[in-house]
């Protein structure tokens, strides 16, 4: 018997060695690399801090233009390689996305000029919150998000001119499903008439679902990133989808086009329509 079994334990010993191995030799360039980028983004939002202080008007647009490629350096240096579908929309516009992992900020933030929303606890984190602060993060309130000051606050940064990208879903999953996308979210897209694009995210390994890539339940950053940086290359599917225009339905309309699609896109069941096959919409939504 033993004879039979020392070969598959071996086998299996060796494969756990290597895989192992691999881990550390990916860590072992990814952890100092990722360390040195962020110390750059903090000097770029230090630099920028000065600069505006010293400036009589806001520097939104450069700031936005420092984002974007720091978000793209960092994208070189973790494992994932991005294959985008179709543009961002050139002009304002709400993008509504599903929501997987912090890395989807990093993913689309480096495709388009946007700017993010957070809660407020997040911009006293160390690093992420002074790095979220330098991108122009809009912080809110936990409870806020349906509060009708907050709505006007939104609406003012859409007629600005300032793109916004809101995760309508209001929590990660683990990119097996979308959830029920929030129609309060989209109000301001209405009142502002901006056009809406819904953004489509997806994470994969060897064609089936990655599971290193979602953060979700209490998932704690570091470790995350720390596992992150010990994993084979992902492959983020990123969906840049048609517009939806603000004046063709109410906000819950809006955004249950806006899941369909991205549900689409995603090759997932869109849970919308068998629900409203049951129970049709009322247009007072």
């Amino acid at each position: 018997m033993l004879s039979l079994c020392s070969p598959l334990q071996d086998g299996m010993m060796h494969k756990e060695t290597t895989t192992r191995l691999r881990v550390f030799a990916r860590r072992l360039w990814r952890i100092p690399a990722v360390a040195f980028w962020i110390g750059c983004g903090l000097l770029l939002s230090l630099g920028m801090a000065l600069l505006q202080s010293l400036s009589a008007k806001p520097l939104d647009a450069r700031r936005q233009q420092l984002a974007g490629w720091w978000m793209r350096g960092l994208i070189r240096l973790l494992p994932v390689q991005v294959r985008c579908h179709g543009q961002p929309a050139t002009g304002t516009r709400l993008l509504v996305s599903n929501h997987v992992s912090w890395l989807d900020i990093v993913i689309i933030g480096a495709h388009a000029p946007v700017h993010f929303l957070s809660k407020a606890e997040v911009r006293h984190w160390p690093v992420i919150g002074w790095l979220a602060a330098a991108a122009g993060t809009l912080f809110i309130q936990r409870g806020q998000a349906s509060g009708s000051a907050l709505q006007e606050q939104l609406a003012a940064a859409l007629q600005q001119g300032r793109s916004l990208v809101i995760f309508a879903e209001g929590t990660t999953t683990a990119g097996d499903q979308v959830r029920t996308f929030h129609g309060r979210l989209l109000s301001c897209a209405i009142d502002s008439a901006t056009p809406i694009q819904p953004v489509a995210l997806a994470y994969r390994q060897n064609g089936q679902p990655d599971r290193t890539a979602p953060f979700i339940n209490d998932d704690e950053f570091s470790a995350h990133l720390l596992g992150l940086l010990g994993s084979p290359t992902i492959t983020v599917e990123l969906h840049f989808l048609d517009d939806l225009q603000p004046d063709s339905g109410t906000r819950n309309q809006l955004s249950r086009s806006a899941q369909s699609a991205v549900s689409q896109a995603l090759g997932l069941t869109d849970a919308t329509v068998k629900a409203e096959t049951f129970a049709p919409v009322s247009s007072a939504a």
